[in-house]
């Protein structure tokens, strides 16, 4: 099974590609995209990039859904798991929804098969509390995977870009991964 968990955002989005059969944090590889090229880490399973150029929002969507695409078609992924909207969020909110609806759109012209799930959802499995915050859900992903994200990209205190976004999709993924082990080859779920 070759899965993806995507955490889309304007800024700084991530995408976790899950491969095998047994969830473990080993087999995964994490993307990111950043605007400091100082937290760009290429090592081991991290891939950071340096978030391209754009020139009008229409460009920025569609670099944004080609360079999840890319990884995904480069990764052979089988299915997406996408975070939905948080329903009580303020702002952007119009652009959030055309930079999304532009990703899905590549996904189904690729063939991909997506689903997508409320952040109450990964919430909870990552932490038992669908309302858990970011310092909370950064203590259970280290708990989990061992791995100190903060220290491996080099980030201040009070910065959460791209740490959680990548955590995110890790959690993004391991509830997709959930999802598709719940279902029996008939096409029921257990």
């Amino acid at each position: 099974m070759i899965i993806a968990g995507i955490d889309y955002s304007l800024t700084s989005p991530a995408v976790c590609v899950f491969a095998g059969d047994t969830w473990s944090h080993e087999n995964c590889k994490f993307y990111y995209l950043v605007k400091r090229a100082k937290s760009v880490v290429t090592s081991g399973p991290f891939s950071g990039t340096q978030y391209p150029e754009y020139y009008t929002d229409a460009h920025r969507y569609d670099n944004l859904a080609s360079w999840s695409l890319d990884i995904m078609k480069a990764n052979s992924v089988e299915e997406a798991f996408i975070e939905g909207y948080a329903f009580g969020a303020t702002g952007r909110v119009f652009q959030i929804a055309e930079n999304c609806g532009l990703l899905k759109h590549k996904l189904w012209q690729n063939k991909i098969p997506f689903d997508v799930f409320p952040p109450s959802v990964i919430k909870k499995l990552a932490t038992t509390k669908g309302n858990a915050n970011k310092e909370r859900m950064y203590e259970c992903f280290v708990e989990e995977t061992g791995m100190d994200l903060r220290k491996i990209l080099e980030l201040p205190e009070k910065q959460w870009n791209p740490l959680s976004d990548i955590i995110d999709s890790f959690y993004i993924a391991k509830v997709g991964y959930q999802v598709l082990k719940s279902v029996d080859s008939s096409g029921k779920t257990v």
